[in-house]
């Protein structure tokens, strides 16, 4: 079975695909679809729906509190591209290259076998020879050259 994070992550993307790109949700009526806490629920929003990966996450708090997800419309692949890398940091963690490539295979940026051969590229697996405190850096950037490669005009 899948963790409770990919579910709700694929629960809330559904949701939006659904609504035409954006969705209203409220972090209680998830939980209980789901049986798990309400703070599982913002661990995915703030993991998995940031604004680097394409979202646009709003919520209001207390009595009658929603959160409002929309994603973010990049009209062209090399759009989507350019803003993920302009959006990165110094360091990328093995999970979060894992996210981003999923993001970008949802999207239709890259095909499934691309998709593989980046998480391929990134892996632990691969940077395992690399000490620890240095694989991260690394890791970005590798993934900024791979998907600078990618970038058609």
């Amino acid at each position: 079975m899948a963790r409770i994070t990919d579910l709700v992550e694929q629960i809330i993307k559904e949701m939006i695909d659904e609504n035409n790109g954006s969705v209203e949700i409220t972090r209680a009526e998830l939980a209980d679809q789901v049986n798990c806490v309400p703070s599982q629920i913002t661990y995915v929003l703030s993991t998995r729906f940031t604004n680097n990966q394409g979202y646009l996450v709003e919520s209001r708090r207390g009595g009658g509190g929603w959160i409002r997800i929309r994603r973010v419309n990049m009209a062209t692949p090399t759009r989507y591209l350019m803003h993920t890398l302009n959006a990165m940091g110094k360091s990328l963690s093995q999970h979060q290259a894992d996210v981003l490539i999923r993001n970008f295979v949802d999207y239709d940026i890259v095909e499934r076998r691309e998709a593989m051969l980046l998480q391929a590229a990134v892996s632990d697996r691969v940077l395992n020879l690399i000490e620890s405190g240095q694989r991260d850096q690394i890791r970005m950037v590798l993934f900024k050259n791979m998907l600078t490669s990618l970038i058609v005009d």
